[in-house]
């Protein structure tokens, strides 16, 4: 090599400050380790910040270095490595002690040490060409003139690299403190506000004194859990001639012709402005702060809406929460206690079979399927039923609401999930539990089945004997006797007291990690988040699983970081595949920058849709519905892109009657859904009997004779089914025939199983009971035994 050679190539290792050759220390000390992270401050003081889950820490993809234009500077500086004496220096390096300490000092803990070793081992020795002060020092350590520990900085800039969050761990934690969530609204703790909390259970008046105070006021915001509630709210403002909008996630109603904002408005507490200035806001059924998805919206409505008198109503369960939290933002809040203004009581009787229903009778279930069993063998005993369940269109919940309540309509019976316990004002005298057991979602957003809590069964038994309506006392009883001493037992506890309300992260502290920790994913980001918040004792964090769950769907979509958050946090069911689906095109036509055009939508949802002729239709049109109401939700977020609401909405409309149709005729459906196994579709000729809203229920003579059309076997088969209904609800008929296991367990046993609500054991065992009763009576022995096989007294 030339002088001038060698004095251009010393010059570059110079002005890049990678390297100075000079005498070497026997090992690194702890300046020249770079900057640690841990859980002690610079100042030496434990700072008390919990210790991050690694196990969250990605590592980003390192490339190979090849040799550049100026050749191998390291190699003609030295010499080329010999790479299986390189090897076993790295492999001592990995096994010291001393050198395993000083990277947990730095934040890496064996997790982290462990895969930040495997990846600058990789680099070493797949690296055609190495950067010359990695390379000078192992050729300097191979030669016995270095000592193995003088590789820990490198390997520390290696780590942080592949780990950018060690560079970053304090900023990080301070973006993610969520200990002060007051001083998130500054405009709300420039005032002094006045709390006012309306504390009563179900029909006590509470939310009604608010309202009037609402009414009254110059300006006013009412905030509520459901688009129902809020319509309810802009209508009752607007017929007693206060203008009033209304704002949800799908729908802006601006009252003002000119479309100037008008001093009241309703909405969904999730739209709650909290820079807009009232005189008093309303926050509805507060008791939901408590809520595992939904809580921080609460919290956010509590904490930061500028009004100068907030009137708070909800169950005296939280009123204790709210005074500690008004309390941190130096607020007191006064407390009006309401009691029910009409009685209710537990009766002694349970239903025991819906021979006994009569009318203003509500059947509470807890699943679809229920309800589908529940509302046909009503049907099948000449009555008619309203059904009402979640994911009903508002309209169609609507629609069966006023067919129930109207006096002069035959529909005297109602079959409903708890969906009836906020929303809705029905005209019912009895609730009968069909069963206490309720899928619920636990803190870590896992599925369980649990008994009903207290505050659930007092929310449901409230919408019994209503004030205003024409029973002026509720009754509340079970289905089955085993239940009423378990539901006595639930509403004779007492409500347990809420203490934490819930927190969610910002697009603005998304937005600031992913500037600290550009090449982490937003599922990754969230987690990283969550992994290092920190709240006091009033606080938790939200379940952000369903956020994750569409974040991970939609990470293969090139999408700016804002508007990533704002499809991850679209209100959708992601049990629901058909909107999911929806979802993935919709922000895959967003990425190429085409807007989302009404002939584009009604391609994909095969508009105009007819009809459900089964139940398996009927579900697809309640999906469709909320890929509608997608739509509407990223209008208002993108309105150049997602142009024709308008359009949307009109087709929604025409849908929510299709949906009534099929609700009208619900079990039809079931009936045709059953008779062929399965949900094959019936013939396009198959007569609805109801094909209007206002049409009256079926005759019994009008059902279709479901065996002609199959097998002689059939008839028989559909006997049992509906007795396999009716012996749950401790009916059976008397004519019923027992059919083999064997066709039972098919498409429903596969599907209880696959959902976790049974067992292969449990099947087996209900086999073995289904056998030994088979040797009994099935006709006049079945009017004599319970579903236990007892002899009925």
């Amino acid at each position: 090599m030339s002088v001038s050679r060698c004095a251009r190539l010393l010059s570059r290792l110079r002005h890049g400050g990678a390297v100075v050759l000079r005498g070497r220390q026997s090992g690194p000390s702890r300046a020249a380790t770079g900057g640690a992270f841990s859980t002690a401050s610079s100042n030496g003081r434990d700072t008390g910040a919990k210790a991050p889950d690694t196990s969250l820490f990605v590592p980003l993809p390192v490339s190979l270095e090849a040799p550049g234009l100026a050749g191998d500077v390291g190699a003609e500086l030295t010499c080329p490595l010999n790479k299986s004496e390189v090897l076993k220096v790295l492999n001592k390096f990995y096994r010291r002690r001393e050198i395993q300490r000083l990277g947990a000092e730095n934040g890496l803990d064996a997790r982290l040490f462990h895969q930040a070793f495997i990846s600058f081992r990789k680099y070493i020795m797949e690296s055609s060409s190495l950067s010359p002060d990695v390379h000078i020092i192992l050729n300097d350590i191979c030669c016995g003139a270095g000592h193995v520990d003088d590789l820990f900085p490198f390997f520390m800039r290696h780590a942080k690299q592949i780990f950018p969050m060690l560079e970053c761990m304090d900023d990080l934690r301070k973006i993610s403190d969520l200990r002060l969530p007051p001083n998130w609204y500054p405009e709300a703790r420039a005032i002094q506000r006045k709390i006012v909390f309306h504390a009563g259970p179900t029909n006590s008046g509470k939310t009604y004194h608010a309202i009037q105070r609402y009414l009254a006021a110059k300006s006013g915001i009412y905030c509520g859990p459901l688009k129902l509630l809020a319509h309810e709210i802009f209508q009752k403002s607007n017929d007693a001639n206060v203008p009033c909008d209304l704002v949800t996630g799908e729908e802006r109603v601006c009252i003002d012709g000119e479309g100037r904002p008008s001093a009241h408005v309703a909405c969904t507490i999730e739209m709650c402005s909290v820079n807009t200035p009232y005189e008093v806001a309303v926050i509805d059924e507060v008791q939901m702060i408590k809520d595992p998805s939904r809580g921080w919206a609460w919290t956010r409505a509590l904490l930061g809406l500028c009004a100068e008198e907030i009137h708070v109503c909800g169950e005296a369960a939280a009123i204790n929460l709210v005074t500690e939290l008004m309390y941190t933002t130096g607020e007191e809040v006064e407390v009006r206690n309401y009691k029910r203004l009409t009685p209710i009581k537990v009766l002694d009787q349970a239903l025991e079979s819906l021979d006994n229903l009569r009318p203003g009778d509500c059947i509470v279930c807890f699943s679809k399927n229920d309800i589908y069993s529940v509302s046909r063998q009503i049907e099948a005993r000449g009555q008619e039923c309203a059904v009402i369940y979640g994911s009903l269109p508002p309209g169609t919940k609507l629609t069966q609401a006023k067919k129930f309540n109207d006096p002069d309509d035959p529909c005297k019976i109602m079959v409903a999930t708890d969906a009836i316990g906020m929303g809705l004002n029905l005209s019912i005298k009895r609730i009968i539990f069909n069963s206490l057991i309720k899928p619920v979602v636990n803190e870590k957003g896992e599925k369980e089945m649990d008994t009903i809590t207290t505050s659930q069964a007092l929310q449901i038994s409230g919408r019994a004997g209503r004030f205003s309506t024409v029973f002026k006392e509720g009754e509340v009883t079970t289905m089955h006797r085993d239940d009423l001493v378990l539901l006595k037992e639930i509403l004779n506890k007492s409500v347990e007291p809420i203490v934490t309300a819930g927190l969610h992260p910002t697009a603005e502290q998304i937005e600031m990690f992913a500037y600290h920790l550009p090449g982490a994913t937003l599922s990754n980001l969230i987690d990283i988040f969550v992994s290092l918040s920190q709240v006091d004792g009033l606080y938790f964090v939200c379940n952000v699983d369903d956020f994750k769950f569409l974040a991970d769907m939609i990470q293969h979509i090139p999408l700016n970081l804002r508007a990533r958050y704002v499809f991850c946090t679209a209100p959708i069911n992601k049990k629901q595949p058909y909107v999911c689906t929806s979802l993935l095109k919709f922000a895959r036509q967003f990425s190429r920058n085409e807007p989302l055009t009404f002939d584009w939508l009604c391609r994909h949802i095969n508009w105009p849709l007819t009809p459900p002729k089964n139940i398996k239709d009927l579900v697809h049109l309640e999906a469709v519905h909320d890929v509608l109401d997608l739509y509407l939700w990223l209008s208002y977020r993108f309105m150049d892109m997602f142009p024709d609401t308008s359009l949307v909405r009109d087709i929604q409309k025409e849908l929510d009657d299709i949906i009534q149709i099929g609700v009208l005729n619900i079990t039809r459906l079931i009936r045709v859904s059953e008779a062929t196994s399965g949900t094959v579709a019936v013939p396009d000729d198959f007569p609805l009997q109801r094909t209007r809203i206002g049409d009256g229920m079926l005759n019994a003579e009008d059902l279709p004779q479901t065996g002609q059309a199959s097998s002689p076997n059939d008839a028989k088969g559909q006997g049992q089914r509906g007795a396999r209904g009716s012996k749950a609800l401790g009916h059976r008929s008397a004519g019923a025939q027992v059919e083999p296991l064997g066709r039972i367990r098919g498409a429903l046993a596969a599907r209880l199983i696959q959902q976790g609500l049974l067992t292969q054991e449990t099947l087996k065992q209900l086999e073995k009971e289904w056998l030994a009763d088979r040797g009994g009576n099935a006709g006049s022995a079945a009017q004599n035994t319970d579903p236990k096989g007892k002899k009925r007294k």
